[in-house]
Order: structure tokens, then C-alpha cells, then sequence
């Protein structure tokens, strides 16, 4: 972890020094844009915003946004910078800026089409979901069915949401957060070999949270696999101990 870390650092100090490099080189021959410099803080927000490094996330996004009011990609890096601030409020209004400024970006809309069914407008988040889905340019589309799919579920329609998570598996069969999903409606449709066989195909590709942990244990009880429960009782309270999921399980063994 460490590793990757400076790897990251060592990636963001070169970069700046070459944006500082390119302005100055250049300097004597053509100014650089304004437009040119917004995209170099861009690159660095979202950067930033990948290392959950947020206040220099936020310096970046808002110099580009100084540079260049026009540009859609910052207003939706800034939605999701808002977003892990917990600003809410703050966060639609700079996706509804980024939609406005570019109407086809699937990643616009499927950043905002998220943002809205969590906060309980799933009717037009599912419309933006369904449109980003829709782009003959959208090379990603596992983000557009996990989304959708999640939406679904909070609507109660457990069918469609795993259609659409099954969707997603067949455009990424590696994309964990989607494999998590499958776990935990497997569990709870008691289908409990296919929870299992989710988790290991989770596991060869992301590490144990307290949710996958969660719903390994009750899986493994409901298959009367003690042992295996009770390890992942011990990882779940060893490595997640203030955890929701690891207060539940305490309480439910007083």
C-alpha cells in the first residue's frame, strides 16, 4: 500500500513539474491557454480526488473552474468532490451544471443519475442512467447497469436489479462492487452456494469489507459451515472492529 502510495506522490510531483515546464518553455514562444491550464488542474483534481486527498482536490478544481468556466468535466469532479464532503446540496447543483454544459457525456450522467436515486429522486436518476447507458461512446457501461441496478433495488424491484447487475458482470465479470451485489442478493434469496461463489470471485479481485464479511457469515450458517462462519466472525470483529456489521454481530451474541 505504502508502495503504491509513493508511486502516486512521485506521479503527481513529476506531473506538476512538467505542467510547470510545459508554461515556461512555452512562455517565450505562445502563451499557454486558459483552457490548457484548466485541463492540468483537472488531470491534478482528479488525481487528488482518487487519493481522497480533498483539500488539494478542491484548490485544483476550483483554479480550474477560474480558467475555464466552460468546462462540463470539472462542475461533474466537483459534484463527487462535494458528494465526499457530505455538501449535498452543493453537489447537485454542480452536476446539474455539468449536464447542462454537456448533455452526452455518460459520465455526467451516470455520475448524476447516481447522485439522484440515492438522494431519492430515482425516477430522473434512472432516466440519466438509462441515457449514459444508451451513448454509442460509453466504453463502460458496467458503471451505467451496477447504478441502475442499485436504483432498482431501492424501488423494491429485486428482479430488475439483478438482470442489471448480471448485465454488468457480462460487460466486467471483475468489477467487485457489482459482485458484492450478487453476493447479497444471492444470500437473500436464499440461493447460498451462489452467495459463496460470488464472495470467491469478489475475493480474487478486491479484499473482505464489513459487508462481504456480513452476509459470509450468515451465508456459511445457513449452509451449517460452523468453522468457516466462525473465521469470518473473528476476521470481521479483528479487522473491522467498529464497524456497523461488527456491533450488530455483537449484540447478537450477548
Amino acid at each position: 500500500m505504502l508502495h503504491i502510495k509513493s508511486i502516486r506522490l512521485l506521479f503527481l510531483a513529476l506531473l506538476c513539474v512538467l505542467m510547470s515546464a510545459c508554461i515556461s518553455s512555452q512562455s517565450s514562444k505562445k502563451t499557454v491557454s486558459d483552457k490548457e491550464k484548466a485541463a492540468l488542474n483537472l488531470q491534478l483534481g482528479r488525481r487528488y480526488l482518487e487519493m481522497n486527498m480533498l483539500k488539494a482536490a478542491k484548490d485544483k478544481l476550483e483554479d480550474a473552474v477560474d480558467l475555464d468556466e466552460g468546462n462540463a468535466g470539472v462542475y461533474n469532479a466537483l459534484g463527487v468532490l462535494h458528494e465526499r464532503l457530505h455538501q449535498y446540496e452543493i453537489a447537485g447543483e454542480k452536476y446539474k451544471k455539468a449536464i447542462k454544459l454537456d448533455e452526452d457525456d455518460s459520465t455526467i450522467q451516470n455520475n448524476y443519475g447516481r447522485f439522484l436515486c440515492e438522494r431519492g429522486d430515482s425516477q430522473l436518476g434512472l432516466v440519466l442512467l438509462k441515457n449514459a447507458l444508451n451513448k454509442p461512446l460509453n466504453k463502460r457501461k458496467w458503471f451505467a447497469y451496477t447504478n441502475i441496478g442499485r436504483c432498482e433495488l431501492r424501488l423494491g424491484n429485486q428482479e430488475l436489479a439483478e438482470s442489471n447487475f448480471r448485465q454488468a458482470l457480462q460487460e466486467n465479470n471483475i468489477y467487485s462492487p457489482v459482485l458484492f451485489e450478487m453476493q447479497k442478493i444471492s444470500y437473500q434469496t436464499k440461493k447460498y452456494m451462489s452467495s459463496r461463489a460470488f464472495l470467491q470471485r469478489y475475493l480474487a479481485v478486491a479484499k473482505h469489507t464489513p459487508k462481504t464479511l456480513w452476509y459470509a457469515i450468515q451465508t456459511e450458517q445457513a449452509l451449517g459451515n460452523s468453522q468457516l462462519s466462525e473465521k469470518y466472525r473473528e476476521q470481521l470483529l479483528t479487522l473491522f472492529p467498529i464497524s456497523k456489521e461488527a456491533q450488530q454481530l455483537k449484540k447478537a451474541t450477548k
